[in-house]
């Protein structure tokens, strides 16, 4: 067990008056344990106490035999493994039970353990996983280097001999070429009208001359995630796009140069939002300015202009602004930024300026 990390958990969960918890979501297991496991469809489950007696139920299918600092107990497919589980709980205490446990899961302990109150208390864990550590954050520099490593080469692909579809495959050679773990999310590769879709399924289109090309990727790299999106031009940039292009690219600068402790998520997203809306866009800016990101893609919290929370050092999420004309062609230019003891660290260093390719 991750001691630091532990301790903060069971620190929260004393001030939030949660006795005991259930953390079942493989990944919030792995940042307690540094262990991952891939349970599936079986029950998995780490169970945590403010008095310790923490236990992990495994599947014995699992061939889990490094000392995790947690004693295991272990039951097998035709075991009851909630009924297993229900032997250790305590009885007439709150439970805390995290994010995305199965219905079959939930309602069965709730059947078996009637006396207890069960609260959701995901956000012990995941608010916890919002601050990244010394090793956490250079984990994420070299997950968004080696992003900006494959989106170079993946701009070099582009042709007119290659679908939006093709240009995956040809993304998941270059992945594997550089030594990143894989994708951290379906990457959104969208040429012209295609584009003007935020999450665009890449199809069997080819790019035509003056098509705004959107590359929206990521990787994994030591279970950490990267997310980067950048707009290109091929052969030529139409006046209008091109105008359209400027636009967020200062929406999105604008937004960045206000990160730093103490400033609100909310006053983040306005920065962009107010600037698309002041040169006419606003109804086009159809999403939030960004997310928060490490072990998932999408951790806790946002960049959206109903979150008021305070921007604190060791928070890292995206900036990228958009807009999206239907039947035309959209624009997206995203980066990753860490926020400093007095301002902000741009994970992402790949030229986001105006690029015209072939």
């Amino acid at each position: 067990m991750n001691t630091q990390r532990l301790n903060s958990v069971i620190e929260k969960m004393k001030q939030d008056n949660i006795n005991q918890m259930l953390v079942t979501d493989p990944i919030s297991i792995f940042y307690l344990t540094d262990k991952m496991i891939h349970p599936g469809e079986r029950l998995l489950a780490l169970y945590l106490n403010v008095n310790s007696n923490h236990k992990l139920f495994i599947n014995e299918l699992f061939p889990v035999h490094d000392d995790l600092g947690v004693e295991k107990v272990w039951f097998t497919d035709i075991d009851d493994g909630i009924e297993i589980i229900t032997r250790y709980i305590e009885k007439d205490s709150t439970i805390g039970v995290d994010k995305n446990w199965p219905a079959k899961f939930l309602l069965r302990l709730m059947e078996l353990n009637s006396d207890n109150k069960f609260v959701n208390a995901s956000y012990i864990v995941d608010t916890l996983r919002m601050y990244k550590d010394e090793e956490e954050k250079d984990l994420m520099r070299q997950a968004s280097a080696l992003n900006d490593e494959a989106m170079k080469r993946l701009k070099e692909t582009l042709n007119e001999e290659v679908t939006e579809k093709q240009l995956v495959g040809e993304l998941t050679k270059i992945y594997e070429e550089i030594g990143a773990d894989g994708f951290s999310f379906g990457a959104i590769i969208g040429f012209g009208a295609n584009g003007a879709d935020p999450h665009a399924e890449p199809g069997n289109a080819y790019v035509k001359k003056g098509d705004a090309v959107i590359f929206d990727i990521g990787c994994v790299k030591d279970h950490y995630c990267s997310d980067m999106t950048r707009t290109i031009f091929y052969k030529e940039a139409p006046e209008k796009a091109k105008e359209v292009f400027n636009i967020v690219l200062e929406a999105n600068k604008r937004a960045i140069s206000l990160v730093k402790p103490g400033v609100r998520f909310c006053d983040i997203d306005l920065a962009a939002r107010d600037y698309i809306t002041e040169k006419g866009y606003g109804k086009y800016f159809t999403h939030r300015t960004g997310h928060s990101i490490g072990l998932e893609v999408h951790d806790m919290g946002d960049v959206s202009s109903i979150n008021t929370d305070v921007l604190q050092p060791g928070m890292i999420f995206s900036v990228e602004p958009g807009i999206y004309l239907p039947g035309e062609f959209g624009v997206r230019i995203e980066d990753l930024i860490l926020v400093t003891e007095d301002g902000y660290e741009n994970l992402n260093k790949h030229d986001k300026e105006l690029c015209i390719i072939g």
